[in-house]
């Protein structure tokens, strides 16, 4: 049976990420997903890929892992997920200590949605190369799932580069947070059965959706992998469109909330609620 998750831009003009939750866990949700940006550059020369103005959120949210632990503070049974951290423009030493914390901190609580992001100033100003953008953070992850899963551990790449290091907490999940990719690039499939632990393509009508769940079947088959979760991000209110998704054996639905005052957000909230449980 598929869960049913929210997302929302956590930012400083909507209802805030306690108050969000204990919301969220009090309607049965299984998980919600905040995003990442540190920065928009004012310069905005790299176009928005949603085809319009750039929403102003995306310059006024809270940085992703402290709204995740306020929230893990006041709940317990909320899966509390990234959706999703721009691994490109941080240290994944640090990054790794920051989702190893969260996870502990929660409970094994922590769903990891990743992506490599589009905003190429953006990246530019963390130091990041656009163009190696995929190598880079598949790097990244790989030297994150040593230092989840080692003692002492080290990793040699062409970006990522430490000898043997102790890093504690380990995640309270085993071998780390499961890992999911949110891109749909022309190489997603196999790199989500390469290093990642499932999918979460955003809901775009255009996508022939069952095509690529059977290319990312065959590509964890041929990688080995048994089991990737798919996870459709930024489901609405239509209930016809749910019941497709479900009939698809998604893993997980993901609610879009605007980000908004409390009792706007409230209100699309109870509304989810209901759909969630006609769905059921």
């Amino acid at each position: 049976m598929a869960e049913f998750g929210i997302f929302m831009f956590p930012t400083d003009y909507a209802i805030q990420p306690i108050e969000l939750a204990l919301a969220a866990e009090e309607r049965g949700f299984e998980s919600m997903f905040f995003p990442e940006h540190t920065h928009i550059p004012a310069s905005r020369k790299t176009p928005f890929p949603g085809g319009t103005e750039l929403p102003k959120e995306y310059w006024h949210m809270h940085d992703p892992f402290v709204a995740l632990g306020a929230a893990a503070a006041v709940t317990r049974k909320l899966k509390l997920g990234t959706g999703v951290c721009l691994v490109i423009e941080r240290d994944p030493i640090t990054l790794a200590k920051e989702v190893a914390s969260l996870d502990m901190i929660s409970g094994g609580r922590v769903i990891f949605g990743i992506g490599a992001g589009w905003n190429v100033e953006e990246m530019e100003n963390h130091g990041a190369v656009f163009k190696r953008r995929w190598k880079i953070v598949k790097e990244k992850i790989l030297a994150m799932r040593q230092i989840w899963t080692k003692e002492a551990a080290e990793f040699h790449g062409e970006f990522v580069n430490f000898d043997p290091i102790w890093s504690f907490p380990k995640p309270v999940q085993a071998g780390g947070p499961p890992i999911i990719l949110g891109s749909q690039s022309p190489k997603t499939f196999d790199r989500v059965a390469e290093y990642c632990d499932g999918w979460m393509p955003i809901n775009f009508p255009r996508y022939d959706l069952a095509a690529n769940l059977k290319a990312l079947a065959e590509a964890g088959m041929k990688a080995g992998r048994k089991k990737l979760s798919v996870s459709m991000f930024g489901v609405g209110p239509n209930e016809e469109d749910i019941k497709k998704l479900l009939d698809l054996g998604l893993d997980r639905l993901i609610f879009a909330l605007r980000p908004a005052p409390r009792d706007t957000v409230l209100q699309m909230l109870d509304k989810y609620a209901e759909l969630k449980a006609r769905a059921r």
